[in-house]
């Protein structure tokens, strides 16, 4: 066992918190690690399951405090164009990833897609912010690149 401070339990968008964890959208999904905190307290995360955390929710430690997750900035790509419809659906095609804005997408950098993109007629900035993007079709949480493999018929 460890004297480490522990976090078995995630508040969504939880109350007040005595520290901040700073994560990129990777760290963000996560179920055992030792982290640190932005004031540089280590401790452990310990959750039952794999969970995608938000920015907003709380760690809850063993002895009561909360450690409030921000979203950390990160390499992304500012995508504009006059048919943002079709622009996220050739992203969502490619399994990627995509944070949706009424006015912009964003999606992480990525040379081969924003190529792509590019060639479709979409305007493709990049930049550095925090990346949150749409959870999965069948509830919370994040997406997961899924084959499309078949089995073998007789």
């Amino acid at each position: 066992m460890t004297d480490m401070p522990t976090a078995q339990h995630v508040e969504p968008f939880g109350g007040s918190a005595v520290d901040t964890v700073t994560l990129d959208y990777e760290s963000r999904f996560l179920r055992r690690r030792v982290l640190t905190t932005d004031t540089g307290v280590r401790f452990l995360v310990d959750l039952p399951h794999t969970t995608s955390l938000n920015a907003g929710d709380a760690l809850v430690l063993n002895d009561g405090p909360r450690i409030r997750v921000q979203a950390a900035a990160e390499d992304v790509l500012l995508i504009t164009g006059t048919n943002l419809a079709r622009i996220a659906w050739h992203i969502g095609n490619r399994h990627t990833p995509c944070q949706i804005a009424a006015d912009h997408l964003l999606i992480k950098a990525d040379d081969v897609i924003r190529h792509m993109l590019e060639t479709i007629g979409a305007s493709v900035t990049p930049d550095c912010q925090p990346f949150t993007p749409e959870g999965g079709a069948y509830g919370h949480g994040r997406t997961h690149a899924h084959e499309h493999g078949h089995t073998a018929h007789d």
